[in-house]
């Protein structure tokens, strides 16, 4: 509502949004980790891994209807009123989580504050399967996310004008095009019971696609033209987006089985700064990588450093290679 306040009253002030835009990032801080450790309260074991990956594809659904809307919308119905319209659509939520039944905590509760935090990460130290899905979280997201060369890319290699293109929208639309289409398909996740195979499995995959994609980025325009090589760079994204939210979601239900009931909360706030942290960390290394070695080499080595990473991080903490669910009652899978 505050965002249609400062939009009808047209105070055309950048740093209002801004300042509103944090407000609202730090309530998703609270919100998001609470969402998600709630859901293991809701559902028995054997649906957790189907629901974290519903839940993953929705969010990228978002990320990408929700800019084209309101890209054809705002000039449709004007930035205030759709500001207005996403407030009352928002109370649907509101009624939805009303209804919810209470989730009294099951052990030792204890006063929100910087203390629970530091709790959170020495609980992570004591969890090695835990801190593995953590770790190897953190190599692809800082060696194998090149969000931050697209603009460049698609500028210098694929000849979109300075000011952005069709080539720059392809790109950073690929990977959550990539997401939607792997939750899509991804009724066989809740079968897999090395769970913790699968997702080394998926990050060296990750790996390897990001190394596809700045290969197709350095041969841009031999053999093929620019168009042909700008389809392969984006099948390369699209298929990490897909391993991607396999890996996150076995790693998210990996969480919820794992940790006990009063530390999901904490652990899924440590699980968020890691998923906000890691790829501005690696916009940054990606950024200084082009700098010296160029887009191609800057991307390409990073997939490989991905895969290099996650197999010395599968050698240091085997038991993670080894974590396995037991098996569910056929019956109780989705289709």
């Amino acid at each position: 509502m505050l965002f249609w306040a400062q939009a009808a009253a047209g105070l055309d002030n950048v740093w209002v949004v801004l300042l509103l835009f944090a407000v609202q990032q730090a309530f998703f801080a609270v919100n998001q980790p609470t969402r998600s450790a709630a859901i293991s309260r809701i559902l028995p074991p054997e649906q957790l891994a189907a629901a974290s990956s519903l839940s993953m594809t929705v969010q990228q659904v978002g990320a990408i209807a929700g800019p084209v809307l309101a890209g054809a919308l705002i000039p449709l119905i004007g930035l205030s009123t759709l500001y207005l319209v996403d407030a009352i659509a928002l109370l649907v939520t509101l009624w939805a989580v009303w209804r919810l039944p209470a989730f009294p905590p099951t052990g030792d509760a204890r006063r929100a504050g910087f203390r629970t935090v530091l709790d959170g990460f020495a609980y992570l130290a004591t969890q090695r399967i835990l801190l593995a899905s953590f770790l190897v979280d953190v190599i692809a997201m800082v060696f194998g996310m090149p969000r931050a060369l697209f603009p460049q890319i698609a500028h210098e290699t694929f000849g979109d004008p300075a000011s952005g293109g069709v080539a720059l929208g392809l790109l950073f639309a690929a990977m959550s095009a990539g997401a939607v289409l792997g939750g899509v398909f991804s009724g066989w996740i809740p079968r897999i019971r090395r769970q913790g195979l699968a997702v080394v499995v998926c990050i060296a995959l990750w790996g390897l696609a990001m190394v596809g994609f700045g290969l197709a980025v350095g041969l841009a325009g031999q053999l093929f033209g620019l168009g042909v090589w700008l389809w392969i760079a984006v099948a390369f994204l699209a298929f990490g987006g897909a391993v991607d939210i396999v890996s996150a979601a076995l790693r998210t239900t990996m969480l919820l089985t794992v940790a006990t009931d009063e530390m999901r909360g904490r652990l899924q706030g440590v699980f968020i700064v890691v998923v906000a942290g890691g790829p501005r960390v690696g916009d940054v290394a990606h950024g200084f990588a082009a700098a010296s070695l160029g887009t191609a080499v800057a991307a390409a080595g990073g997939g490989v450093l991905v895969v290099i990473g996650v197999v010395l991080a599968a050698l240091a903490f085997p038991a993670f290679v080894r974590y396995r669910v037991a098996r569910a009652h056929p019956e109780s899978l989705p289709a």
